[in-house]
Protein backbone atom coordinates (compact mmCIF):
# COMPACT_ATOMS: atom_id res chain seq x y z
CA UNK A 1 0.00 0.00 0.00
CA UNK A 2 1.47 3.49 -0.77
CA UNK A 3 1.04 5.82 1.75
CA UNK A 4 0.21 8.95 1.02
CA UNK A 5 0.89 12.40 2.20
CA UNK A 6 -1.66 15.39 2.56
CA UNK A 7 -1.28 19.26 2.32
CA UNK A 8 -0.52 21.44 5.14
CA UNK A 9 -3.75 23.48 6.56
CA UNK A 10 -3.12 27.39 5.00
CA UNK A 11 -0.60 29.18 7.06
CA UNK A 12 -2.01 30.49 10.32
CA UNK A 13 -4.52 27.96 10.96
CA UNK A 14 -5.24 27.20 14.59
CA UNK A 15 -7.22 23.97 15.32
CA UNK A 16 -8.40 24.27 19.10
CA UNK A 17 -9.68 21.31 20.97
CA UNK A 18 -13.04 21.27 19.24
CA UNK A 19 -10.71 21.64 16.15
CA UNK A 20 -12.29 24.86 14.86
CA UNK A 21 -10.03 26.65 12.61
CA UNK A 22 -9.52 30.44 12.70
CA UNK A 23 -7.24 32.51 11.28
CA UNK A 24 -3.93 35.08 12.17
CA UNK A 25 -2.07 33.25 14.74
CA UNK A 26 1.95 33.67 13.72
CA UNK A 27 2.74 32.10 16.96
CA UNK A 28 1.96 31.61 20.64
CA UNK A 29 2.15 34.94 22.03
CA UNK A 30 -0.80 35.58 24.00
CA UNK A 31 -1.50 31.83 24.65
CA UNK A 32 1.19 30.04 26.40
CA UNK A 33 4.29 31.27 28.01
CA UNK A 34 6.88 28.74 26.81
CA UNK A 35 9.75 27.26 29.57
CA UNK A 36 12.39 24.50 29.64
CA UNK A 37 12.91 22.06 26.64
CA UNK A 38 11.84 18.74 27.89
CA UNK A 39 13.27 17.25 24.70
CA UNK A 40 14.75 17.20 20.94
CA UNK A 41 14.72 15.17 18.08
CA UNK A 42 15.77 16.21 14.32
CA UNK A 43 13.98 18.78 13.16
CA UNK A 44 11.78 19.35 16.47
CA UNK A 45 11.91 20.61 20.48
CA UNK A 46 9.17 20.00 22.95
CA UNK A 47 9.07 22.57 25.45
CA UNK A 48 6.66 23.05 28.71
CA UNK A 49 4.52 25.46 28.58
CA UNK A 50 1.80 27.46 30.73
CA UNK A 51 -1.74 28.75 29.42
CA UNK A 52 -1.62 32.26 29.92
CA UNK A 53 -4.99 32.65 31.01
CA UNK A 54 -5.32 28.91 32.31
CA UNK A 55 -2.19 28.37 34.08
CA UNK A 56 -2.43 24.70 32.88
CA UNK A 57 0.59 23.24 32.14
CA UNK A 58 1.31 21.68 28.85
CA UNK A 59 3.54 20.39 26.57
CA UNK A 60 4.43 22.11 23.30
CA UNK A 61 5.88 20.46 20.47
CA UNK A 62 7.85 22.86 18.17
CA UNK A 63 8.70 21.83 14.63
CA UNK A 64 10.60 24.05 12.13
CA UNK A 65 8.87 23.09 8.40
CA UNK A 66 11.83 24.44 6.50
CA UNK A 67 14.09 21.62 7.62
CA UNK A 68 11.56 18.53 6.51
CA UNK A 69 11.84 16.66 3.97
CA UNK A 70 9.10 15.34 2.05
CA UNK A 71 8.97 12.01 4.17
CA UNK A 72 9.05 14.01 7.57
CA UNK A 73 6.79 16.06 6.51
CA UNK A 74 4.33 13.38 5.49
CA UNK A 75 5.40 11.59 8.71
CA UNK A 76 3.93 14.70 10.42
CA UNK A 77 1.03 15.33 9.35
CA UNK A 78 0.07 11.70 9.40
CA UNK A 79 1.31 12.36 13.54
CA UNK A 80 -1.51 15.54 13.38
CA UNK A 81 -4.06 13.17 11.86
CA UNK A 82 -3.70 10.12 14.29
CA UNK A 83 -3.89 11.74 16.93
CA UNK A 84 -6.58 14.54 16.47
CA UNK A 85 -8.44 10.94 15.73
CA UNK A 86 -7.51 9.16 18.75
CA UNK A 87 -9.33 10.09 22.10
CA UNK A 88 -9.07 7.74 24.44
CA UNK A 89 -8.02 7.63 28.38
CA UNK A 90 -4.37 6.12 27.38
CA UNK A 91 -3.63 8.00 24.95
CA UNK A 92 -1.54 11.77 25.19
CA UNK A 93 -4.18 14.03 23.84
CA UNK A 94 -4.11 16.80 21.39
CA UNK A 95 -5.48 20.05 22.09
CA UNK A 96 -4.60 22.84 19.86
CA UNK A 97 -2.51 22.54 15.94
CA UNK A 98 -1.11 25.83 15.13
CA UNK A 99 0.34 25.95 11.89
CA UNK A 100 2.30 29.08 10.85
CA UNK A 101 4.53 30.06 7.42
CA UNK A 102 7.70 28.44 9.13
CA UNK A 103 6.63 26.38 11.81
CA UNK A 104 3.92 24.13 13.53
CA UNK A 105 3.32 23.85 17.11
CA UNK A 106 1.54 20.77 18.55
CA UNK A 107 -0.19 21.66 22.23
CA UNK A 108 -0.67 18.33 24.11
CA UNK A 109 -1.36 17.32 27.27
CA UNK A 110 2.17 17.20 30.20
CA UNK A 111 2.96 13.94 31.33
CA UNK A 112 4.18 14.95 34.79
CA UNK A 113 5.64 11.54 35.95
CA UNK A 114 8.22 10.67 33.49
CA UNK A 115 8.22 8.15 30.88
CA UNK A 116 8.62 3.96 31.02
CA UNK A 117 11.85 3.75 30.06
CA UNK A 118 12.98 5.38 32.91
CA UNK A 119 11.02 3.80 35.07
CA UNK A 120 12.20 0.27 34.18
CA UNK A 121 15.94 1.69 34.55
CA UNK A 122 14.57 2.65 38.38
CA UNK A 123 13.80 -1.02 39.02
CA UNK A 124 16.98 -3.32 38.50
CA UNK A 125 15.72 -6.49 37.18
CA UNK A 126 12.25 -5.36 36.04
CA UNK A 127 8.77 -4.62 37.77
CA UNK A 128 6.90 -7.02 39.99
CA UNK A 129 4.50 -8.64 37.77
CA UNK A 130 1.37 -7.53 39.35
CA UNK A 131 2.60 -3.43 38.49
CA UNK A 132 3.36 -4.77 35.05
CA UNK A 133 -0.23 -6.00 33.99
CA UNK A 134 -1.26 -2.92 35.42
CA UNK A 135 0.62 -0.59 33.12
CA UNK A 136 0.67 -3.26 29.83
CA UNK A 137 -3.46 -3.69 29.83
CA UNK A 138 -3.14 0.29 29.80
CA UNK A 139 -0.92 0.08 26.79
CA UNK A 140 -2.63 -2.61 25.09
CA UNK A 141 -6.13 -1.25 25.50
CA UNK A 142 -4.82 1.85 24.15
CA UNK A 143 -3.29 0.40 21.07
CA UNK A 144 -6.54 -2.05 20.64
CA UNK A 145 -8.55 1.71 20.64
CA UNK A 146 -5.85 2.47 18.16
CA UNK A 147 -6.41 -0.34 15.93
CA UNK A 148 -10.27 0.04 16.40
CA UNK A 149 -10.08 3.48 14.38
CA UNK A 150 -7.60 1.85 11.97
CA UNK A 151 -4.48 3.80 13.21
CA UNK A 152 -1.14 1.84 13.59
CA UNK A 153 1.45 3.68 16.05
CA UNK A 154 4.94 1.80 14.46
CA UNK A 155 6.95 3.18 17.06
CA UNK A 156 5.96 1.66 20.14
CA UNK A 157 8.34 1.85 23.17
CA UNK A 158 8.85 2.54 26.73
CA UNK A 159 10.21 6.00 25.83
CA UNK A 160 6.77 6.39 24.15
CA UNK A 161 4.73 5.37 27.08
CA UNK A 162 4.35 8.18 29.96
CA UNK A 163 2.98 8.57 33.13
CA UNK A 164 0.22 10.63 34.32
CA UNK A 165 0.44 10.07 38.13
CA UNK A 166 -2.61 12.69 38.92
CA UNK A 167 -4.57 10.77 36.55
CA UNK A 168 -3.85 7.18 37.51
CA UNK A 169 -2.44 6.40 33.75
CA UNK A 170 0.17 5.47 31.83
CA UNK A 171 -0.37 6.74 28.08
CA UNK A 172 0.71 6.31 24.41
CA UNK A 173 2.46 9.51 22.81
CA UNK A 174 4.45 10.20 19.81
CA UNK A 175 2.77 9.21 16.70
CA UNK A 176 5.44 10.43 14.33
CA UNK A 177 5.05 7.44 12.80
CA UNK A 178 1.72 6.65 12.86
CA UNK A 179 -0.95 5.62 9.87
CA UNK A 180 -4.04 4.73 8.74
CA UNK A 181 -4.67 1.38 7.28
CA UNK A 182 -7.65 -0.15 5.86
CA UNK A 183 -7.60 -4.20 7.80
CA UNK A 184 -6.16 -6.82 5.19
CA UNK A 185 -4.17 -4.32 3.20
CA UNK A 186 -0.11 -4.29 3.70
CA UNK A 187 1.42 -1.17 4.81
CA UNK A 188 5.35 -0.95 3.08
CA UNK A 189 7.68 1.77 4.84
CA UNK A 190 10.08 0.62 7.16
CA UNK A 191 9.91 3.06 9.92
CA UNK A 192 9.86 2.86 14.45
CA UNK A 193 13.13 2.00 16.09
CA UNK A 194 15.42 -0.82 15.58
CA UNK A 195 15.69 -2.37 19.14
CA UNK A 196 11.38 -2.79 19.20
CA UNK A 197 11.41 -3.45 15.28
CA UNK A 198 9.36 -6.32 14.21
CA UNK A 199 11.28 -8.65 11.52
CA UNK A 200 9.34 -8.05 8.38
CA UNK A 201 10.12 -4.28 9.07
CA UNK A 202 13.76 -4.41 9.16
CA UNK A 203 13.25 -7.27 6.49
CA UNK A 204 11.96 -4.68 4.05
CA UNK A 205 9.13 -6.61 3.18
CA UNK A 206 5.14 -5.49 3.18
CA UNK A 207 3.41 -5.89 6.53
CA UNK A 208 0.63 -6.26 7.94
CA UNK A 209 0.06 -3.03 10.25
CA UNK A 210 -1.33 -4.29 13.89
CA UNK A 211 1.58 -7.42 13.92
CA UNK A 212 4.11 -4.84 14.15
CA UNK A 213 2.35 -3.22 17.18
CA UNK A 214 1.75 -6.52 18.71
CA UNK A 215 5.32 -7.05 18.42
CA UNK A 216 6.94 -4.11 20.17
CA UNK A 217 3.94 -4.94 22.91
CA UNK A 218 5.82 -7.75 23.02
CA UNK A 219 9.17 -6.34 23.35
CA UNK A 220 7.75 -3.60 26.26
CA UNK A 221 5.96 -6.47 27.97
CA UNK A 222 9.63 -8.34 28.44
CA UNK A 223 11.52 -5.18 29.11
CA UNK A 224 9.02 -4.60 31.64
CA UNK A 225 9.51 -7.88 33.63
CA UNK A 226 13.09 -8.30 32.99
CA UNK A 227 14.39 -4.91 33.16
CA UNK A 228 16.42 -4.68 29.94
CA UNK A 229 15.22 -5.18 26.06
CA UNK A 230 15.32 -9.09 24.55
CA UNK A 231 17.23 -7.83 21.74
CA UNK A 232 19.81 -5.38 22.40
CA UNK A 233 23.74 -6.40 22.03
CA UNK A 234 27.01 -4.35 21.95
CA UNK A 235 26.30 -2.94 18.44
CA UNK A 236 23.55 -2.74 15.53
CA UNK A 237 24.41 -5.53 13.91
CA UNK A 238 24.11 -7.89 16.47
CA UNK A 239 21.13 -6.67 17.65
CA UNK A 240 19.48 -7.27 14.45
CA UNK A 241 20.53 -10.64 13.86
CA UNK A 242 19.17 -11.40 16.92
CA UNK A 243 15.90 -9.82 15.93
CA UNK A 244 15.55 -12.04 12.48
CA UNK A 245 16.52 -14.97 14.26
CA UNK A 246 13.86 -14.01 17.04
CA UNK A 247 16.47 -15.10 19.42
CA UNK A 248 15.84 -14.03 23.46
CA UNK A 249 16.02 -15.51 26.62
CA UNK A 250 13.78 -15.14 29.89
CA UNK A 251 15.31 -14.85 33.14
CA UNK A 252 14.04 -17.36 35.57
CA UNK A 253 12.19 -14.91 37.42
CA UNK A 254 9.14 -14.37 34.99
CA UNK A 255 6.53 -16.79 35.56
CA UNK A 256 5.32 -19.21 33.21
CA UNK A 257 2.30 -17.51 32.24
CA UNK A 258 4.22 -14.22 31.33
CA UNK A 259 6.70 -16.15 29.22
CA UNK A 260 3.57 -17.67 27.59
CA UNK A 261 2.24 -14.18 26.46
CA UNK A 262 5.83 -13.26 25.75
CA UNK A 263 6.02 -15.76 23.38
CA UNK A 264 2.66 -15.36 21.59
CA UNK A 265 3.61 -11.76 20.77
CA UNK A 266 7.62 -12.42 19.79
CA UNK A 267 6.66 -14.52 16.59
CA UNK A 268 8.65 -13.92 13.44
CA UNK A 269 5.62 -15.25 11.66
CA UNK A 270 3.27 -12.58 12.28
CA UNK A 271 0.45 -14.51 11.41
CA UNK A 272 1.57 -16.56 14.09
CA UNK A 273 1.61 -13.83 16.57
CA UNK A 274 -1.28 -12.89 19.02
CA UNK A 275 -4.08 -10.82 18.59
CA UNK A 276 -5.05 -8.01 20.70
CA UNK A 277 -7.67 -10.38 21.59
CA UNK A 278 -6.11 -12.82 22.60
CA UNK A 279 -3.93 -10.67 24.76
CA UNK A 280 -6.27 -9.19 26.52
CA UNK A 281 -8.51 -12.79 27.55
CA UNK A 282 -4.41 -14.16 28.24
CA UNK A 283 -4.64 -16.22 31.59
CA UNK A 284 -1.54 -14.27 32.90
CA UNK A 285 -4.24 -11.06 32.68
CA UNK A 286 -7.09 -13.09 34.47
CA UNK A 287 -8.39 -11.22 37.59
CA UNK A 288 -6.91 -8.55 37.10
CA UNK A 289 -9.43 -5.57 39.23
CA UNK A 290 -10.15 -2.54 36.73
CA UNK A 291 -9.44 -0.83 40.18
CA UNK A 292 -5.96 -2.30 40.37
CA UNK A 293 -5.10 -0.62 36.98
CA UNK A 294 -3.89 2.58 38.76
CA UNK A 295 -0.43 2.51 37.82
CA UNK A 296 2.23 3.53 41.32
CA UNK A 297 3.39 7.00 40.28
CA UNK A 298 7.09 7.76 39.32
CA UNK A 299 8.90 9.19 42.58
CA UNK A 300 9.54 12.19 40.91
CA UNK A 301 7.93 15.46 39.85
CA UNK A 302 8.80 18.54 37.62
CA UNK A 303 10.39 21.24 39.81
CA UNK A 304 11.20 24.51 38.53
CA UNK A 305 8.60 23.49 36.08
CA UNK A 306 9.18 26.96 34.16
CA UNK A 307 12.91 27.63 35.28
CA UNK A 308 15.03 27.02 31.63
CA UNK A 309 17.11 23.68 32.38
CA UNK A 310 18.55 21.49 29.07
CA UNK A 311 17.48 18.61 27.85
CA UNK A 312 18.87 15.29 30.30
CA UNK A 313 21.65 13.90 29.19
CA UNK A 314 21.24 11.10 26.92
CA UNK A 315 17.93 11.21 25.75
CA UNK A 316 16.81 9.35 23.20
CA UNK A 317 15.53 11.60 20.07
CA UNK A 318 13.29 10.71 18.04
CA UNK A 319 12.86 6.74 17.07
CA UNK A 320 15.05 7.02 13.17
CA UNK A 321 15.60 3.25 11.89
CA UNK A 322 15.65 4.23 7.94
CA UNK A 323 19.30 5.58 8.46
CA UNK A 324 20.62 2.46 9.54
CA UNK A 325 18.86 -0.24 8.05
CA UNK A 326 19.49 1.65 4.53
CA UNK A 327 23.35 1.57 5.21
CA UNK A 328 23.25 -2.23 6.26
CA UNK A 329 21.06 -3.76 4.42
CA UNK A 330 19.02 -1.87 1.71
CA UNK A 331 21.85 0.24 0.42
CA UNK A 332 19.33 2.77 -1.81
Amino acid sequence: MREHSFSLTPAGTVFSRGHRATGGRSDLSGLYQLGRTLGRGHYAVVKLARHVDTGQLVAVKIIDKTKLDVMASSHLLQEVRCMRRVQHPNVVRLHEVIDTPTTLYLVMELADGGDLYDYILRHDGGVAEGTAKRHFTQIARAVAYCHQLHVVHRDLKPENVVFFPQQGAVKLTDFGFSNLFQPGTMLATSCGSLAYSAPEILLGEEYDAPAVDIWSLGVILYMLVCGVPPFQETNDSETLVMILDCRYSVPNHVSDDCRDLISQMLQKDPSCRASLEQIEAHKWLHGLDSALLTPEAPPHWLSGALSPCSTRSGAPECGDLLAYIVEFKFNT
